[in-house]
């Protein structure tokens, strides 16, 4: 799947700055992680980019109820997302936000140049349905009872004058390009689901607003616009590579291998971005990465159900790597998911601590008591069955990774536990103490730190660093501690 070149850059989405962050973006942004730890693993020059969606409708009216001026509003709640980023352990090289004069403001003005200069810019006066929560406009098919189909809530009747993007000129060369392969799309049924919105005929797009009604760049040469949410929050995956003034930085990562994204998004980044880009004459991503939802208890997460899930809260109670463990191999990579505190614990109790935890106490428990023991990190010593074990484990593993299956990816590396705590046991180590066997463990178990870095970076270092040339000097961590 990822292309054999020396660099490699993966986004997130970004998300809008009208609340605080739930634990549907820290999913994005773990896998995000994931993604970008083992490329980094594989000797690739990564660039790791996230950030916050500011101007707009939602913000605007979030900062309202708030009693707050828009941009303080952004600033804390994008503080919040830089914060979630370093408590999820997230290891982005970049953060960019769309409210940022210097970094943002040039590529979004140089963008809508080339659009003006390729004639895919006009006015129009439109009158259409409007779901702010989307921040984007409806058709009749799109809504059920008069409602969002998304956010289930009634859309807004909008009437007014704007500039409009082309759109419909792209979609042709759009179809091509998806339906051939050259913009690969994961899972594959979303590629389908892109393919049916392009056949069923899309307008052209409101790329502004009246500037008394959104918050806002404005648009050039019309102080009565502002630019609409999409022209102006699409462009973050150039402008903070420097797009504007064709930085090194742009020319050494874009295009981008991996667009990571949630299913709410798919129209705007597989079919306007690319649009965009077509009209800038600037190269496609490789591919893009959909993930689905995360429900709670089978019911979507909402601020009236009260029922919204805080990562942070997650985090202090479980600890990062649980947390970043039940997202990766719980939730399926791409579809809807389900939370719920039980499943949490349960899995946390089975895999975590009685699992991968379990197993190094035991292991280290055993070496400890074996006098004069040194562990030899070396696989000459193998037996056939390790060996085996071992190999099969990284190909499911690397095949997990290469395909977005971070679920399978960690399977591959849950069996070897498996195979460890049943080498254990049919050989009765805690009675035979034999030598051999134990640094067979030891080494297998320090491939699976190896193989959980991109997973659990700090249960993988510390696992390192227990399994070491004198590890009977040191206490044995507890990864993992029970829980009730």
């Amino acid at each position: 799947m990822f292309r054999k070149n020396k660099k490699f850059y993966v986004t997130t989405s970004i998300p809008y700055t009208n609340a605080f962050p739930h634990i549907g973006f820290a999913l994005e942004i773990i896998q995000a992680d994931v993604l970008a730890r083992y490329q980094r693993i594989l000797g690739k020059d990564v660039f790791f980019l996230t950030g916050t969606d500011e101007h707009g409708l939602k913000t605007l009216r979030a900062a309202k109820l708030a009693g707050k001026e828009p941009l303080d509003f952004a600033d804390e709640i994008s503080e919040k997302f830089k914060e979630l980023a370093n408590f999820l352990n997230i290891s982005n090289t970049d953060f960019i936000r769309t409210t940022d004069q210097t970094r943002h403001m040039p590529s979004v003005y140089r963008l809508w140049k080339k659009f003006e200069e390729n004639g895919d810019i006009y006015k129009k006066k439109y009158k259409g349905y409007y779901c702010p929560g989307c921040e984007a406009f409806k058709t009749q098919k799109e809504l059920i009872d008069g409602k969002c189909s998304l956010h289930q809530k009634d859309v807004e009747i909008v009437e007014e004058e704007n500039y409009f993007f082309r759109l419909s000129k792209y979609l042709p060369k759009i179809k091509k390009i998806i339906t051939g392969g050259k913009l690969k799309i994961i899972p594959i049924a979303r590629k389908a689901e892109i393919l049916n919105m392009i056949d069923q005929g899309l307008e052209d797009v409101s790329f502004s607003r009246a500037k008394e009604k959104y918050w806002g760049w404005p648009v050039p040469c019309d102080d009565t616009q502002n630019f609409y949410v999409w022209q102006d929050a699409l462009p973050n995956y150039i402008s903070a590579l420097g797009y504007s003034e064709d930085s090194k930085n742009f020319k050494k990562y874009w295009p981008a291998d991996v667009h990571c994204i949630g299913k709410d998004i798919v129209k705007f980044h597989a079919i306007y971005w690319p649009a965009m880009l077509l009209s800038a004459k600037i190269k496609l991503p490789e591919s893009i990465f959909i993930h689905g939802f995360i429900n709670v208890a089978g019911q979507k997460m909402s601020k009236s159900l009260g029922n919204v899930v805080d990562p942070f809260d997650l985090v202090k109670k479980y600890g990062v790597d649980a947390v970043r463990y039940y997202l990766l191999r719980e939730i399926l990579p791409t579809e809807d998911g389900d939370f719920t505190y039980e499943k949490f614990e349960a899995r946390y109790n089975a895999d975590l601590a009685g699992g991968l935890g379990n197993l190094l106490s035991r292991t280290l428990g055993i070496a400890d008591k074996i006098s004069n023991f040194k562990f030899l990190i070396s696989n000459k010593s193998l037996s056939n069955n390790s060996k085996k074990a071992l190999k099969q484990a990284k190909e499911k593993y690397t095949l997990g990774l290469e395909n977005f299956k971070f679920n399978e990816a960690l399977a591959a590396v849950w069996e070897l536990i498996g195979y460890c705590d049943k080498y254990i046991n049919e050989e009765k180590l805690w009675q035979t103490k034999n030598h051999e066997v134990v640094n067979e463990i030891l080494f297998i178990l320090k491939e699976i730190s190896n193989l959980l870095y991109p997973f659990l970076p700090d249960s993988s270092i510390k696992i390192n660093q227990a399994v070491s040339e004198g590890l009977l000097e040191k206490e044995t961590p507890v990864l993992f501690p029970r829980v009730d």
